[in-house]
């Protein structure tokens, strides 16, 4: 690695440690020509990944944004912050498993609803209700329905 000060190649890992949470390696190394010492971080390199909105549209996929949306549907229920945050994570990590650097608003949002009907079924409603866009009260009641029918399909078993 080049060293920042003399700008030539060669330097030695002085101390090595985890950092940013286990997600990257803090790196202490000095330069074998210089003896100047410097921090480098390695981190895995992540591919963006592209949503294509309802719309047509393409934006980066926003982990923050996943999350607002599961918190305004989980407000006031018995889902904790870290329960929520690991639906995020599991939706994020599926989306990257799929493979592909695109995927669609439409895709997310049925994992999302997977996830929150065995989590917690008002919540689930709330985020179906707006992910569904749905326009009356009929709707509704049939987004219902279907959740009922899973539930007593899910107790019979």
């Amino acid at each position: 690695m080049k060293c920042p000060n003399c700008h030539k190649n060669g330097s030695r890992v002085v101390d090595s440690r985890p950092a940013d949470n286990g997600h990257a390696i803090r790196r202490r190394r000095e330069c074998e020509q210089c003896g100047y010492r410097f921090t480098t971080f390695e981190r895995v390199e992540v591919t963006p990944l592209l949503v294509i909105k309802k719309n047509g549209t393409r934006e980066e996929f926003q982990r923050e944004k996943l999350l607002r949306g599961i918190v305004r549907a989980a407000e006031k229920r018995p889902v904790g912050i870290d329960e929520i945050t690991e639906i995020v994570d599991k939706v994020e990590n599926k989306l990257r498993s799929v493979g592909g650097t695109e995927v669609s608003s439409q895709l997310i949002g049925e994992y999302v609803m997977k996830i929150l009907a065995d989590v917690d079924e008002v919540a689930y409603i709330r985020y179906a209700s707006v992910y569904r866009e749905f326009k009356d009260m009929h709707a509704f009641a049939d987004e219902l329905r279907e959740l009922m029918d899973r539930e007593e399909n899910n107790s019979k078993d």
